[in-house]
């Protein structure tokens, strides 16, 4: 499925169905905000009369020969009456950013739900992934401005303009009719300059935003602590400094391409402005040299008539910024309706037998988008309860593949997967990954404490005597002693000085802890050992026996010799599994197996000779 637009694609969403739907998040959301927002409008409305009304006011006071104690009052109750309009709308102002920062805060935590909801396979896919980047720049705050709150807000900025655009439009029809009606139409090519460059924006947002990626990417991975080894023994800091040039001047090249075709349309807002108040000026100052108008009508006229211009722009901009905000709102929208492309079953885990499962490969293929053939290739095969299976083969066998269509992470492309008779999709997603406790080949640490992340909950919230039990088992057990803090040590150093950094090893005895921790039915571990020495892979050897005991296991690795405590081994090759069979067997099977076992075990042979044995 093709989620990212080309260009000149309309948007997903209208700006209409955007402003409604906008309006209506926020008032489920944050109504007192709304609320806040519309109280807002009337007030600012009585604001911006004052502006003009007020010179007008003084003048006919003094003109009309009133009497200094009435002039004052009457000024006086005015000015009092714009000061507490001036204070509430202030106010109001105040607690709506506060109150906005939660609405943001919300409305981005439906982006991060829905990225962790979102089907593995699904969020793999590079279109997703961009598609999702995009729909985070709608909840950002960037310049000032954030998308999901504008709309509403330009909104009834619109609002609030097309009334002060009545009521100082009924004022100057007094001079001429005509006026009201040059005033308005002559920003029309301000309208069609904003559009030209909105549609130009939103054409190209899919080159830049990718430019973007890459520059961040770029920017964040030399502060990396985990990379900075390498920067420096290998001469990386010219390289990367050579790309970071080439992505500044591609992203200086967008920024030149927009601040251009910005500048064109401020110039055609600059031309329409010169001719639309010089026209209007002049009208005015021949009815005032004409005596048509007296001096508080002259002055108020002439208020109203600047007022005007700036409203009938304003109208046209808050349009356009309704408009531009739309189209991140059409991402973030896109984003929330992604399909799940998985349906979700019902069936939990009370609805199969207690214990290790039987897994059934039934006929499985499964195939990349864009790929031309299949990475597995119908596929059959039965996993008894309680069995321990080892997966090997070369790389691109689809080891990694076939672990990820059993737990969950990808759909088969046609076949069935199932467990204890019942079809893998017809569980509960959460439900279904309840079955596993995988150790993956790559490791990724958050900023935890060793204990938070075995338990996979905050301090406090897991079981920490078992975690400590599930660290030793996992060969941690010295490090956790020798560690002030123990299990609660943080991870990263960079956020607490007290923290720890772990080796590659380490890690791995980390994630085989979390996985014994959570203690499934089905333990999957993918090439669990090979950051460790040999010493530490025996040792995790000799007490995978006890660490499967009473679960169905599956053992990816590379090193054959490491397969021989599994009750069966799988051979895969090309997406099938091409032998099957006990270690013993499949030495004596004589094939790609025995093979492949025999080149690796020749570098232990003390007969071994550059290729050849005696």
């Amino acid at each position: 499925m093709e989620y990212e637009k080309e260009p000149g694609k309309k948007p997903y969403r209208s700006t209409f169905n955007n402003a409604i739907w906008s309006l209506r998040e926020m008032i489920k959301d944050a109504p007192v905000t709304l609320f806040l927002m519309v109280l807002e409008v009337p007030l600012a409305v009585f604001l911006a009369w004052s502006e003009v009304r007020m010179p007008a006011l003084v003048v006919g006071e003094v003109t009309n020969g009133a009497v200094l104690e009435h002039a004052a009052l009457t000024v006086g109750l005015f000015l009092l009456a714009v000061l507490l309009a001036a204070l509430l709308r202030d106010t109001c102002g105040a607690v709506m950013n506060v109150l906005l920062q939660r609405y943001r805060y919300t409305q981005g935590v439906r982006i991060d739900r829905k990225a962790l909801d979102c089907f593995y396979q699904t969020f793999e896919k590079k279109e997703t992934r961009d598609l999702h980047g995009r729909a985070e720049l709608a909840s950002w705050m960037m310049n000032g401005r954030q998308p999901l709150s504008d709309v509403p807000r330009h909104s009834l900025a619109l609002l609030e303009n097309i009334m002060c655009y009545a009521l100082f439009g009924a004022v100057i029809s007094f001079v001429t009719p005509w006026l009201v009606v040059f005033l308005t139409l002559a920003p029309a090519v301000n309208i069609f300059c904003a559009r030209a460059y909105r549609a130009w924006e939103y054409s190209t947002r899919a080159q830049r935003a990718d430019n973007e990626r890459r520059l961040d990417y770029i920017i964040s991975r030399p502060a990396d602590y985990a990379a900075w080894k390498d920067i420096r023994i290998y001469g990386m800091a010219g390289w990367f400094k050579e790309i970071f040039g080439e992505l500044l001047r591609t992203d200086i090249m967008w920024s030149k391409r927009m601040t251009f075709r910005q500048f064109l349309s401020h110039l055609a807002d600059l031309a329409v402005i010169l001719l639309r108040d010089g026209a209007a000026y002049a009208v005015l100052i021949f009815q005032a040299v004409r005596g048509m108008v007296t001096a508080e009508e002259f002055v108020l006229y002439f208020g109203a008539v600047s007022a005007f211009a700036g409203f009938v722009g304003n109208i046209v901009n808050e349009w356009n910024a309704i408009g531009n905000a739309s189209l991140y709102i059409c991402d973030f929208r896109e984003f929330l309706d992604l399909p799940d492309m998985q349906p979700e079953g019902t069936k939990t885990m009370e609805d199969r037998p207690d214990g290790a499962p039987e897994i059934v490969f039934d006929h499985v293929s499964f195939r990349y988008a864009g790929a031309e053939q299949d990475t597995i290739h119908d596929l059959s095969v039965a996993i008894r309860a309680g069995e321990k299976i080892a997966l090997v083969g070369m790389n691109g066998a689809g080891k990694t593949t076939l672990v990820k269509l059993l737990t969950g992470l990808y759909a088969p492309t046609s076949g069935q997967i199932r467990i204890d008779g019942v079809p893998a999709g017809d569980f509960r997603r959460e439900e279904y990954y309840k079955l596993f406790a995988p150790v993956f080949q790559d490791v990724r640490l958050g900023p935890f404490s060793i204990a938070e992340t075995v338990t996979g909950m905050p301090k406090g919230g897991g079981d920490e005597a078992k975690a400590d039990a599930c660290l030793r088992r996992a060969g941690l057990g010295e490090k956790i002693d020798a560690l002030p803090k123990g299990i609660h040590t943080m991870m990263d150093k960079l956020l607490d000085p007290d923290g720890t950094d772990l080796s590659g090893g380490e890690k791995q005895k980390l994630m085989l802890a979390r996985a014994l921790y959570k203690d499934a039915p089905v333990l999957v571990l993918d090439e669990p050992t090979a950051a460790l020495d040999p010493i530490a892979e025996n040792e995790i050897y000799q007490q995978y026996g006890a660490m499967t005991a009473g679960k169905t296991s599956v053992f990816i690795s590379h090193r054959l010799a490491s397969t021989r405590f599994c009750d069966r081994i799988f051979f895969l090759e090309n997406g099938r599994i091409a032998e099957q069979g006990t270690h013993a067997e499949l030495i004596e099977l004589g094939g790609a197996y025995s093979r492949l076992y025999e080149i690796q075990s020749c570098w232990y042979r003390e007969d071994y000779k550059g290729g050849e044995t005696e």
